[in-house]
């Protein structure tokens, strides 16, 4: 049944996103708080040369999103890589990638939900986390539960503000650098050179950095997830995926190369924002603020993105009968899931159960992290910690298989075309390999990989016992057709 996927697929979900509401999402998204705060962690270890570990990390990320761009404007879906990887590979591989996802973006979607509580109890001391984190939740699952148009909007702010923010930041260091600023003084490029050249820790240093970077680019996969639900998917996610090269170099390689070269990378140090000393070092009043406010930002712009990629993600599972049918429930009339009717309504097409479904497990997470931080958390956070380089390796598995097939049955979707294939494909497979055994060899992050790969073997366990099952079932059923 997997031999022969159509190169569309009916959805029956709104089409309320806009192509506005894509473009920002996909500006956006990848600008989040790894980059503004988690950055100075991969500058401590690889000093300038962290302009190299993002350019390696970035280049994984934009051939990832490349593969699934292919397949997502030749087949355009809700459930995105787990629709792609059942077509591709099979049942097995469209149940794993697809709850593996979800359980990443509920359980991650804690960490957002805790560290904007934070933030905003330190603007508001009189105002304790938990009750920051009731009102994020309940702000954003209002927001998801009516017209998907609103998720677009939240979006296209959150975006637009750090968009704004990071292009302000490149500016002025642009002009610390050439000295135009007042009372300053050209900085040159001394910095990147002056302590203990551009490779001061070598090539450990820069593949160090590497991997704690490389997750920073997750999320990106989202637009993919909502190309579904514009007018016209296959041109919006063609849109959005081909702009990757220049958000990459633009936003993460680009702010990187300005940081290392303003400040000294021995200013830097993990935990602590890399912007701000920046910002403080060329003069700019209460940096420390201004940052706050855009991390702050950043957070609820993840935590509203996941929240949404869950709930498509697990409606898209149900759809395909790997999670309850219960799901199926679309506001506007869509009943079943199966007619859409009413779903252009101003606030149809709506999965509200799935919604809620998500909103649920990230209620539990939530309360488990402000319970249990380094103990029951931490090792559901660890569960998922390298879950998004499983998943791009399906994406990449996906994208072998289901090329040849489009270009047989339907070479005019292909719109959208994977560079030098297969080679890149392949070289990207190694990539993410290698990526894992750099992982295993370092002992921090040794048990994210090992209690990353329990969660997938335990979710691969349940999947090959469903298909099992599955073929088992039909077998009889040939066997003994009359009831």
């Amino acid at each position: 049944m997997h031999d022969s996927p159509p190169p569309t697929q009916s959805e029956p979900l709104s089409h309320g996103l806009k192509q506005r509401h894509l473009t920002m999402l996909g500006l956006g998204g990848v600008i989040g708080a790894g980059l503004f705060v988690g950055s100075g962690a991969g500058i401590a270890v690889a000093g300038p040369a962290i302009v190299l570990s993002y350019l390696i990390a970035g280049a994984l990320a934009m051939l990832v999103m490349r593969m699934l761009g292919e397949m997502s404007s030749a087949m355009p879906a809700s459930g995105s890589f787990s629709v792609h990887a059942e077509r591709a590979l099979g049942r097995w591989a469209g149940f794993s990638a697809g709850w593996l996802y979800w359980f990443l973006l509920v359980v991650v979607l804690a960490v957002e939900a805790t560290a904007a509580a934070q933030i905003a109890h330190g603007w508001v001391p009189g105002v304790e986390p938990w009750a920051w984190v009731l009102v994020f939740m309940v702000v954003f699952t209002a927001a998801n539960l009516t017209a998907v148009k609103n998720f677009g909007e939240f979006e296209f702010w959150f975006a637009a503000l750090k968009v704004t923010a990071i292009v302000v930041f490149l500016v002025l260091g642009l002009l610390a650098i050439f000295g135009v600023l007042p009372d300053t003084d050209p900085v040159g490029l001394t910095n990147l050179t002056g302590q203990g050249g551009f490779l001061p820790n070598g090539w450990d240093g820069v593949v160090s950095g590497v991997l704690t970077v490389v997750f920073a680019f997750g999320g990106l996969e989202v637009v993919t997830i909502a190309a579904a639900e514009t007018d016209d998917p296959a041109r919006a996610v063609g849109r959005a995926v081909r702009s990757a090269v220049v958000r990459i170099l633009f936003f993460y390689v680009g702010s990187m190369l300005v940081i290392v070269t303003v400040l000294p990378w021995t200013a830097q140090q993990a935990g602590l924002s890399p912007y701000v000393k920046v910002l403080d070092a060329v003069g700019v009043p209460s940096a420390g603020q201004i940052m706050n406010i855009v991390v702050f930002v950043a957070l609820l712009s993840a935590l509203n993105a996941n929240l949404y990629g869950s709930s498509r993600m697990i409606f898209s599972l149900a759809e395909r009968g790997e999670a309850p049918r219960a799901l199926l429930k679309v506001s506007g009339g869509g009943g079943d899931g199966g007619s859409g009717q009413g779903s252009e309504g101003r606030d149809g097409g709506v999965p509200r159960r799935a919604v809620l479904a998500s909103v649920a497990f990230g209620f539990i997470s939530v309360l488990l992290n402000l319970k249990w931080p380094e103990s029951v958390f931490l090792y559901m956070l660890n569960s998922v910690g390298a879950v998004l380089l499983f998943v791009w390796g399906l994406i990449a598995a996906s994208q072998l298989r289901l090329r040849g097939r489009i270009e047989r049955e339907a070479p005019e979707a292909l719109t959208l075309k994977m560079w030098c294939f297969p080679y890149l494909t392949w070289l990207t497979l190694a990539g993410l390999l290698g990526v894992l055994v750099l992982m295993l060899t370092d002992d921090t992050a040794r048990p994210q990989v090992l209690w990353s790969a329990g969660a997938t073997g335990l979710v691969l366990l349940v999947a090959v016992g469903r298909e099992f099952r599955g073929r088992r079932g039909s077998a009889s059923s040939e066997v003994s057709p009359h009831k």
